[in-house]
């Protein structure tokens, strides 16, 4: 089974970090405002970066990893993937 960290933003664009082992249904549920919390409040919906990691407990560590890091290292690893800042979700339904 494979698991997802991923990064979302907004226009701002406001970060939020997160892991998922069902990537297109878990921004497909942060899109839609399905998740009550951050994400919905700040309109998150903006898949900016995503990685596959092959068990849970190195995605959650990636995870925590990423959500101490400051918001230029984010940007930073987002910009080297994903240098436009282009929303992915329609990649991932490929």
């Amino acid at each position: 089974m494979q698991y997802y960290v991923y990064i979302l933003g907004n226009n701002r664009p406001t970060l939020y970090v997160g892991v998922t082992s069902s990537l297109a249904k878990r921004i497909y549920q942060h899109r839609n405002n399905l998740i009550k919390g951050f994400t919905s409040k700040y309109l998150i919906h903006k898949l900016l970066y995503y990685e596959v990691v092959n068990n849970p407990q190195s995605a959650l560590g990636r995870e925590k990893q990423l959500k101490n890091w400051h918001r230029e290292w984010k940007l930073n690893l987002i910009k080297l993937k994903n240098p436009e800042f282009k929303d992915l979700y329609s990649e991932i339904l490929k």
